[in-house]
Order: structure tokens, then C-alpha cells, then sequence
């Protein structure tokens, strides 16, 4: 199971979760857990190797911790602005993921939507790592359930409630929760839910992997008994078809009193950047159930191990 992990790892494009296997996800984990543990001082799988970071998005966590993932595996970064590329002069992302592919070893881009990401895959003769679409944030929900195992000592059977926008940090966590054997329970406001076909693939994930998923409006619903409590912001970047208002998304507050609704033990998440005072309050954000930082850290760890796993012999 391991070795076909690998393989299915080696020289591949990391688009979304969906089409890797939980054992392929498993191990991105456990060499995520074993980098953290030992160090990079070893691990040199990128020498000589350069790696583009395009960015149509604004970034702080996702380029950091892509960029000295990079360099700490022994490989040079080279950050792309989508501003400055002649893609904003309206040269195609299909030549210009072909073009890079002549100077570069790998790819990895922030952009909007899903196709764009795809389009480039589809030119580039170089793997392609997704650093956050409009529908998904793979790369995120690998240093969240790192976070959750080295909190939980696990993940089977964790339980885990999504609160706030059906976006594509949700997305994510749905695919590797419902993959993972976890219990997945989402509330958000009517008509913010997560878009129907991923919550389709995710339902047939419970079937095949022994996990569960539920989807709702209620939040004290969701998150009782929870053993993970996590938020995102309420508008995502780009999302300007439905714009929200606050007003409907105050009942999902991760404050003092919905947390206490949770597991005596249950831990906070953020992927971040919060708005205090918004999506979660200070109290909670900054509280002893926090582990947003840890969660935060855990990106490098993620992006490493999925990198060296790419990369690696």
C-alpha cells in the first residue's frame, strides 16, 4: 500500500484531494510528522532543482511556507506575480505553463478559478501543485489534519464542524475528512453551503471509508460534543457572485459560548487570515483551545513532505 502511495505521488500534479487515495494522503502525513520531527538538515531533494511559485492571489502563509519549504529541501524558489507576467498582457496560462515548464521544475499556483489551475496542468510538463483555487485549498487541509492527529492522536473518528462559508477551505477539509474516517459535520448560512457536487463525492467517500458527513444551517447543531471547531473567513477572496452580509453569518460566531458547546477538550482552527471580531472572537482566537499557530506552522511541514514525496527517489 505504501510503495503504490508513492507512486501514485512520484512526478504528479497535486490539483485537489480528489483524486488521491486515503493511503496517498496518509503518507504526505506521516513524512509531514517525520520532517517535523528530524529536520531538513538531511533531506536535499530539490538540489539543483528550481520551483515556480505563480500567484495570481495575494498570499502571506502559503508563499512563505512554500518558499522555505523550497530552499530547506535544497531548492531555489522563484516567485511569479501573476501582475507581472504577460498573462495579465493576454497570453494564455496554457503557453505560459508550457513556457515555464523549459526553465523550471515544478509549479505551484494561486489562482482563481479551478480551470485556470487546470489549463495550466494540462500545458506544463512539469508536476503542478494547487497553492489555493476558488474551490479548493488541498495543501491547507494537509497541515489541518496534521494539526488534528498530533492533537487527537489520530484522525478516525475525530469529529470535526465546519462553521461559517461553504468555500474552498470547507471543500478541502470535506474531501480529506470524509477520506480519513472522520465525522464531518458543516453549518452554514441558506445559500452558503458548499456546492452540491463535492458534498455528492464526499457522501460516497463515507461510504467507502467508513466516515460520516453531514450538512446543515445550525451551528450549536454541528458543533456538539465536537472534538474540532474550525472557521474560515466569511467572504473568501474572489467571491464577489454572492456577496455575503454579516448579519447572516453572526450565528456562526466561533465565540466563548459556541466553543463551550463543543467537547470539554475540543480545539479551535483558523487557516487564517482571521477577521477578530468576525468569524471568531479574540478570546477564542488567542484562548488556550486555539491551535491556530501550530496549524499555521504546519503548512511547512505539509508543502515539505508533499514536495519530497513528489520529487523524491
Amino acid at each position: 500500500m505504501k510503495d503504490s502511495a508513492k507512486r501514485a505521488l512520484k512526478g504528479a500534479d497535486f490539483l485537489s484531494l480528489k483524486t488521491f487515495e486515503p493511503a496517498a494522503i496518509e503518507l504526505i502525513l506521516s513524512e509531514a510528522e517525520r520532517i517535523k520531527s528530524e529536520g531538513f538538515k538531511h533531506v536535499r531533494l530539490l538540489a539543483n532543482r528550481s520551483i515556480g511559485l505563480l500567484f495570481e492571489k495575494p498570499s502571506t502563509r502559503t508563499r512563505a511556507s512554500f518558499e522555505v519549504a523550497v530552499v530547506k529541501l535544497g531548492g531555489h524558489p522563484m516567485y511569479l506575480s501573476g501582475s507581472e507576467l504577460q498573462v495579465k498582457r493576454g497570453e494564455t496560462l496554457g503557453d505560459t505553463g508550457k513556457v515555464l515548464s523549459r526553465y523550471i521544475d515544478g509549479l505551484v499556483v494561486r489562482t482563481f478559478g479551478q480551470d485556470r489551475l487546470e489549463e495550466i496542468a494540462a500545458a506544463a510538463e512539469v508536476p503542478v501543485i494547487n497553492a489555493l483555487t476558488d474551490e479548493c485549498h488541498p495543501c491547507q487541509a494537509l497541515a489541518d489534519m496534521l494539526t488534528i492527529s498530533e492533537y487527537k492522536g489520530g484522525l478516525e473518528g475525530v469529529r470535526l464542524a465546519y462553521v461559517g462559508d461553504g468555500n474552498n477551505v470547507c471543500h478541502s477539509l470535506m474531501r480529506a475528512g470524509t477520506k480519513l474516517g472522520m465525522a464531518v459535520a458543516v453549518a452554514t448560512p441558506p445559500g452558503r453551503e458548499p456546492l452540491d457536487r463535492i458534498v455528492d463525492e464526499c457522501k460516497a467517500y463515507c461510504e467507502a471509508y467508513d466516515s460520516t458527513l453531514s450538512i446543515g444551517t445550525d451551528a450549536l447543531k454541528a458543533t456538539a460534543d465536537a472534538d474540532v471547531i474550525y472557521t474560515d473567513v466569511w467572504v473568501s477572496m474572489g467571491d464577489v457572485d454572492t456577496p455575503a452580509t454579516i448579519d447572516e453569518f453572526v450565528p456562526y460566531r466561533v465565540d466563548s459560548a459556541l466553543v463551550e458547546n463543543a467537547a470539554d477538550d475540543a480545539i479551535v482552527m483558523h487557516c487564517l487570515p482571521a477577521h477578530r471580531g468576525e468569524e471568531i472572537a479574540d478570546e477564542v482566537l488567542d484562548g488556550s483551545r486555539s491551535v491556530v499557530w501550530d496549524q499555521a506552522e504546519n503548512r511547512l511541514y505539509a508543502q515539505a513532505a508533499l514536495l519530497a514525496l513528489i520529487y523524491g527517489e
